[in-house]
């Protein structure tokens, strides 16, 4: 079992930049993909991004590609999201989640992760 705790959430400027983290407890982070999920005020939550269990296999959702870098570093149990060039629409509740099943980069949907965070805020101004 995994706990997860995001941090690095606030307000932003259109075009602005933040870098979320999620730091994991427990000595098997590593053993875990990782991913980013976002849900904005009345709508679903949605895919973000995700890192396999080594970090060198990511995916991103078409709408943060080229904006949104996920990175992890295992030795510091800790997953990023480097988030440039904001927009209005990244406004949200943003959080990170393990995936227990590492044989498949393919995983998009919520029900496929096994472990989330509490959630962090941005919120970017026009």
């Amino acid at each position: 079992q995994v706990q997860l705790v995001e941090s690095g959430g606030g307000l932003v400027q259109a075009g602005g930049s933040l870098r979320l983290s999620c730091a994991a407890s427990g000595r098997t982070f590593s053993s875990y993909a990782m991913g980013w999920f976002r849900q904005a005020l009345g709508k679903e939550r949605e895919f973000v991004a995700r890192i396999n269990w080594g970090g060198g296999t990511t995916r991103y959702a078409d709408s943060v590609k080229g904006r949104f870098t996920i990175s992890r570093d295992n030795a510091k149990n800790t997953m990023y999201l480097q988030m440039n060039s904001l927009k209005p629409e990244d406004t949200a509740l943003y959080y990170c989640a393990a995936d227990t099943y590492i044989y498949n980069n393919n995983r998009y949907s919520p029900n496929e992760y096994d472990y989330w965070g509490q959630g962090t805020q941005v919120t970017v101004s026009s």
